[in-house]
């Protein structure tokens, strides 16, 4: 008898688990890396916030520009990693521009970038004045209602870099810089304000039905097939 009273909470404890966790495409979640709620005020030597005003706000980290910065708000976390997936959950509060910034120990490598018509999936431009250019892997047109939470998947295996928000509308894309090291993470605003919660990170392994997934992926109506080509070609 107690254990038929211990099966439906398993149960119900196992279906908030998967609700919790997003299908992955390009990875599978491996060991946990990292997790923060963002419920409650982020620690400072954890947490390094360079740009603008972070404060905790209705169970969330909530980030806006200071105009007198002259420059989009930014906070960041520390986090060797390699292959990963990162899941976080984000809204749209009068902020222009959202990120999800990746980085090596002296620059930038990717971003997944939201503004309220949709996200761009891109390599960073890694050397500014030399001869590296930023690469947009793909973008999806997707309205963000003000106040509205979405919840967005990044999987990072190998060169390969996807995203997926609200369990739809993935792109993706290869270079091989997205396989190099990873030295952290964070997140970057401009205008009024957005909000972050849920940080998730593990490691990854690939999946191994990738090949046959991507194929359903269709093309980014803004990355157009020569271009993607020509892309590829220059990483190679």
């Amino acid at each position: 008898m107690k254990n038929l009273l211990i099966l439906p909470i398993l149960l119900a404890t196992l279906a908030a688990a998967s609700a919790a966790e997003p299908k992955t495409l390009l990875a599978e979640r491996g060991k946990s890396l990292f997790s923060d709620d963002l419920n409650k005020a982020p620690d400072g030597q954890a947490w390094k916030a360079a740009k603008g005003k972070w404060e905790i706000v209705d169970g969330a980290l909530r980030g806006a520009e200071v105009p007198a910065d002259m420059h989009g708000a930014v906070t960041r976390h520390a986090l060797a990693f390699k292959d990963a997936v990162l899941q976080f959950d984000v809204k749209l509060d009068g902020a222009k521009t959202v990120s999800l910034s990746i980085n090596d120990a002296k620059e930038h490598l990717a971003r997944v970038l939201f503004n309220p018509t949709g996200f761009t999936v891109q390599k960073d431009d890694h050397d500014h004045d030399g001869p590296d250019k930023a690469v947009i892997f793909g973008r999806r047109a997707v309205k963000f209602e003000p106040g509205a939470w979405h919840t967005v998947v990044v999987e990072i295996v190998g060169d390969t870099m996807l995203a997926t928000l609200d369990g739809a509308n993935a792109t993706f894309g290869s270079h091989e810089m997205i396989g190099t090291p990873k030295a952290n993470f964070g997140f970057t605003v401009g205008g009024q304000s957005a909000s972050f919660r849920n940080v998730r990170v593990w490691e990854a392994t690939a999946n191994k039905d990738w090949e046959k997934t991507k194929a359903t992926i269709p093309p980014s109506p803004t990355a157009p097939p020569v271009a993607a080509k020509a892309a590829q070609k220059a990483a190679k």
